[in-house]
């Protein structure tokens, strides 16, 4: 393909499992909430199926009540500060992909349910943040994926076209948010969810690795 050539107009991307691995800092971060304020821990499963939501909608699912899932959130987003630097890098290929695609005409956007201060730190520490044309995080919108908004209000912000445009992610959330909202999906098969899980929710492609992102074929 021709260095000025891409499939799509736009790429947007989420961000944990997707861009950055984050995975285990994520997991350390809920063994610690949930045995600091339940003295047990569930099922790894349990919060992973809860991946690609906001914290908040995640700590409600295991708290007893208000009050107990403000302190998991803070309980959480102290130790998750504290460990941050240490435990988060690029996935690999990732920074030469974006520099591929940065080398066309295309425009690309961040989809997270991360609020905007933890994002921006996960991109300046793997040196991610120069990237991107337009970011949406918890902090943008009033319904977060897998509804349709956040990936909406990326399209909306760039005057993007959703039938040029590609979303890249990780869970079936991103894939669920991505249909919805009439993009092309693309399932990213370096996160933690294996196929047969994204598969339920049918993205338009499956990647192995990164540097696939800029050849994927126009339907």
């Amino acid at each position: 393909m021709a260095a000025n050539k891409r499939a799509f107009s736009t790429y947007l991307f989420d961000l944990d499992g997707t861009l950055i691995d984050s995975i285990e800092l994520i997991m350390s971060s809920f063994r610690h909430t949930m045995v600091t304020h339940l003295g047990e821990v569930p099922a790894d499963h349990a919060w992973r199926s809860g991946f690609g939501t906001p914290l908040r909608t995640q700590l409600d699912r295991f708290a007893r009540d208000t009050r107990e899932a403000d302190a998991m959130r803070a309980t959480y987003v102290e130790f998750n500060d504290l460990h941050h630097d240490r435990m988060v890098e690029a996935y690999p290929g990732i920074r030469e992909a974006l520099e591929d695609l940065r080398g066309t005409d295309a425009r690309m956007g961040i989809v997270t349910s991360k609020t905007r201060r933890a994002m921006h730190r996960g991109l300046r520490l793997c040196g991610l943040d120069g990237y991107f044309d337009v970011c949406v995080t918890v902090d943008d919108v009033d319904q977060y994926k897998p509804h349709p908004a956040p990936v909406v209000e990326a399209l909306g912000k760039l005057s993007a076209d959703a039938g040029d445009s590609v979303f890249i992610g990780d869970s079936p959330h991103d894939v669920a948010a991505g249909r919805a909202a009439g993009v092309l999906t693309a399932a990213a098969l370096w996160g933690p969810f294996p196929r047969a899980e994204l598969a339920r929710q049918v993205p338009d492609y499956w990647l192995t690795h990164p540097m696939e992102i800029r050849s994927l074929p126009r339907p």
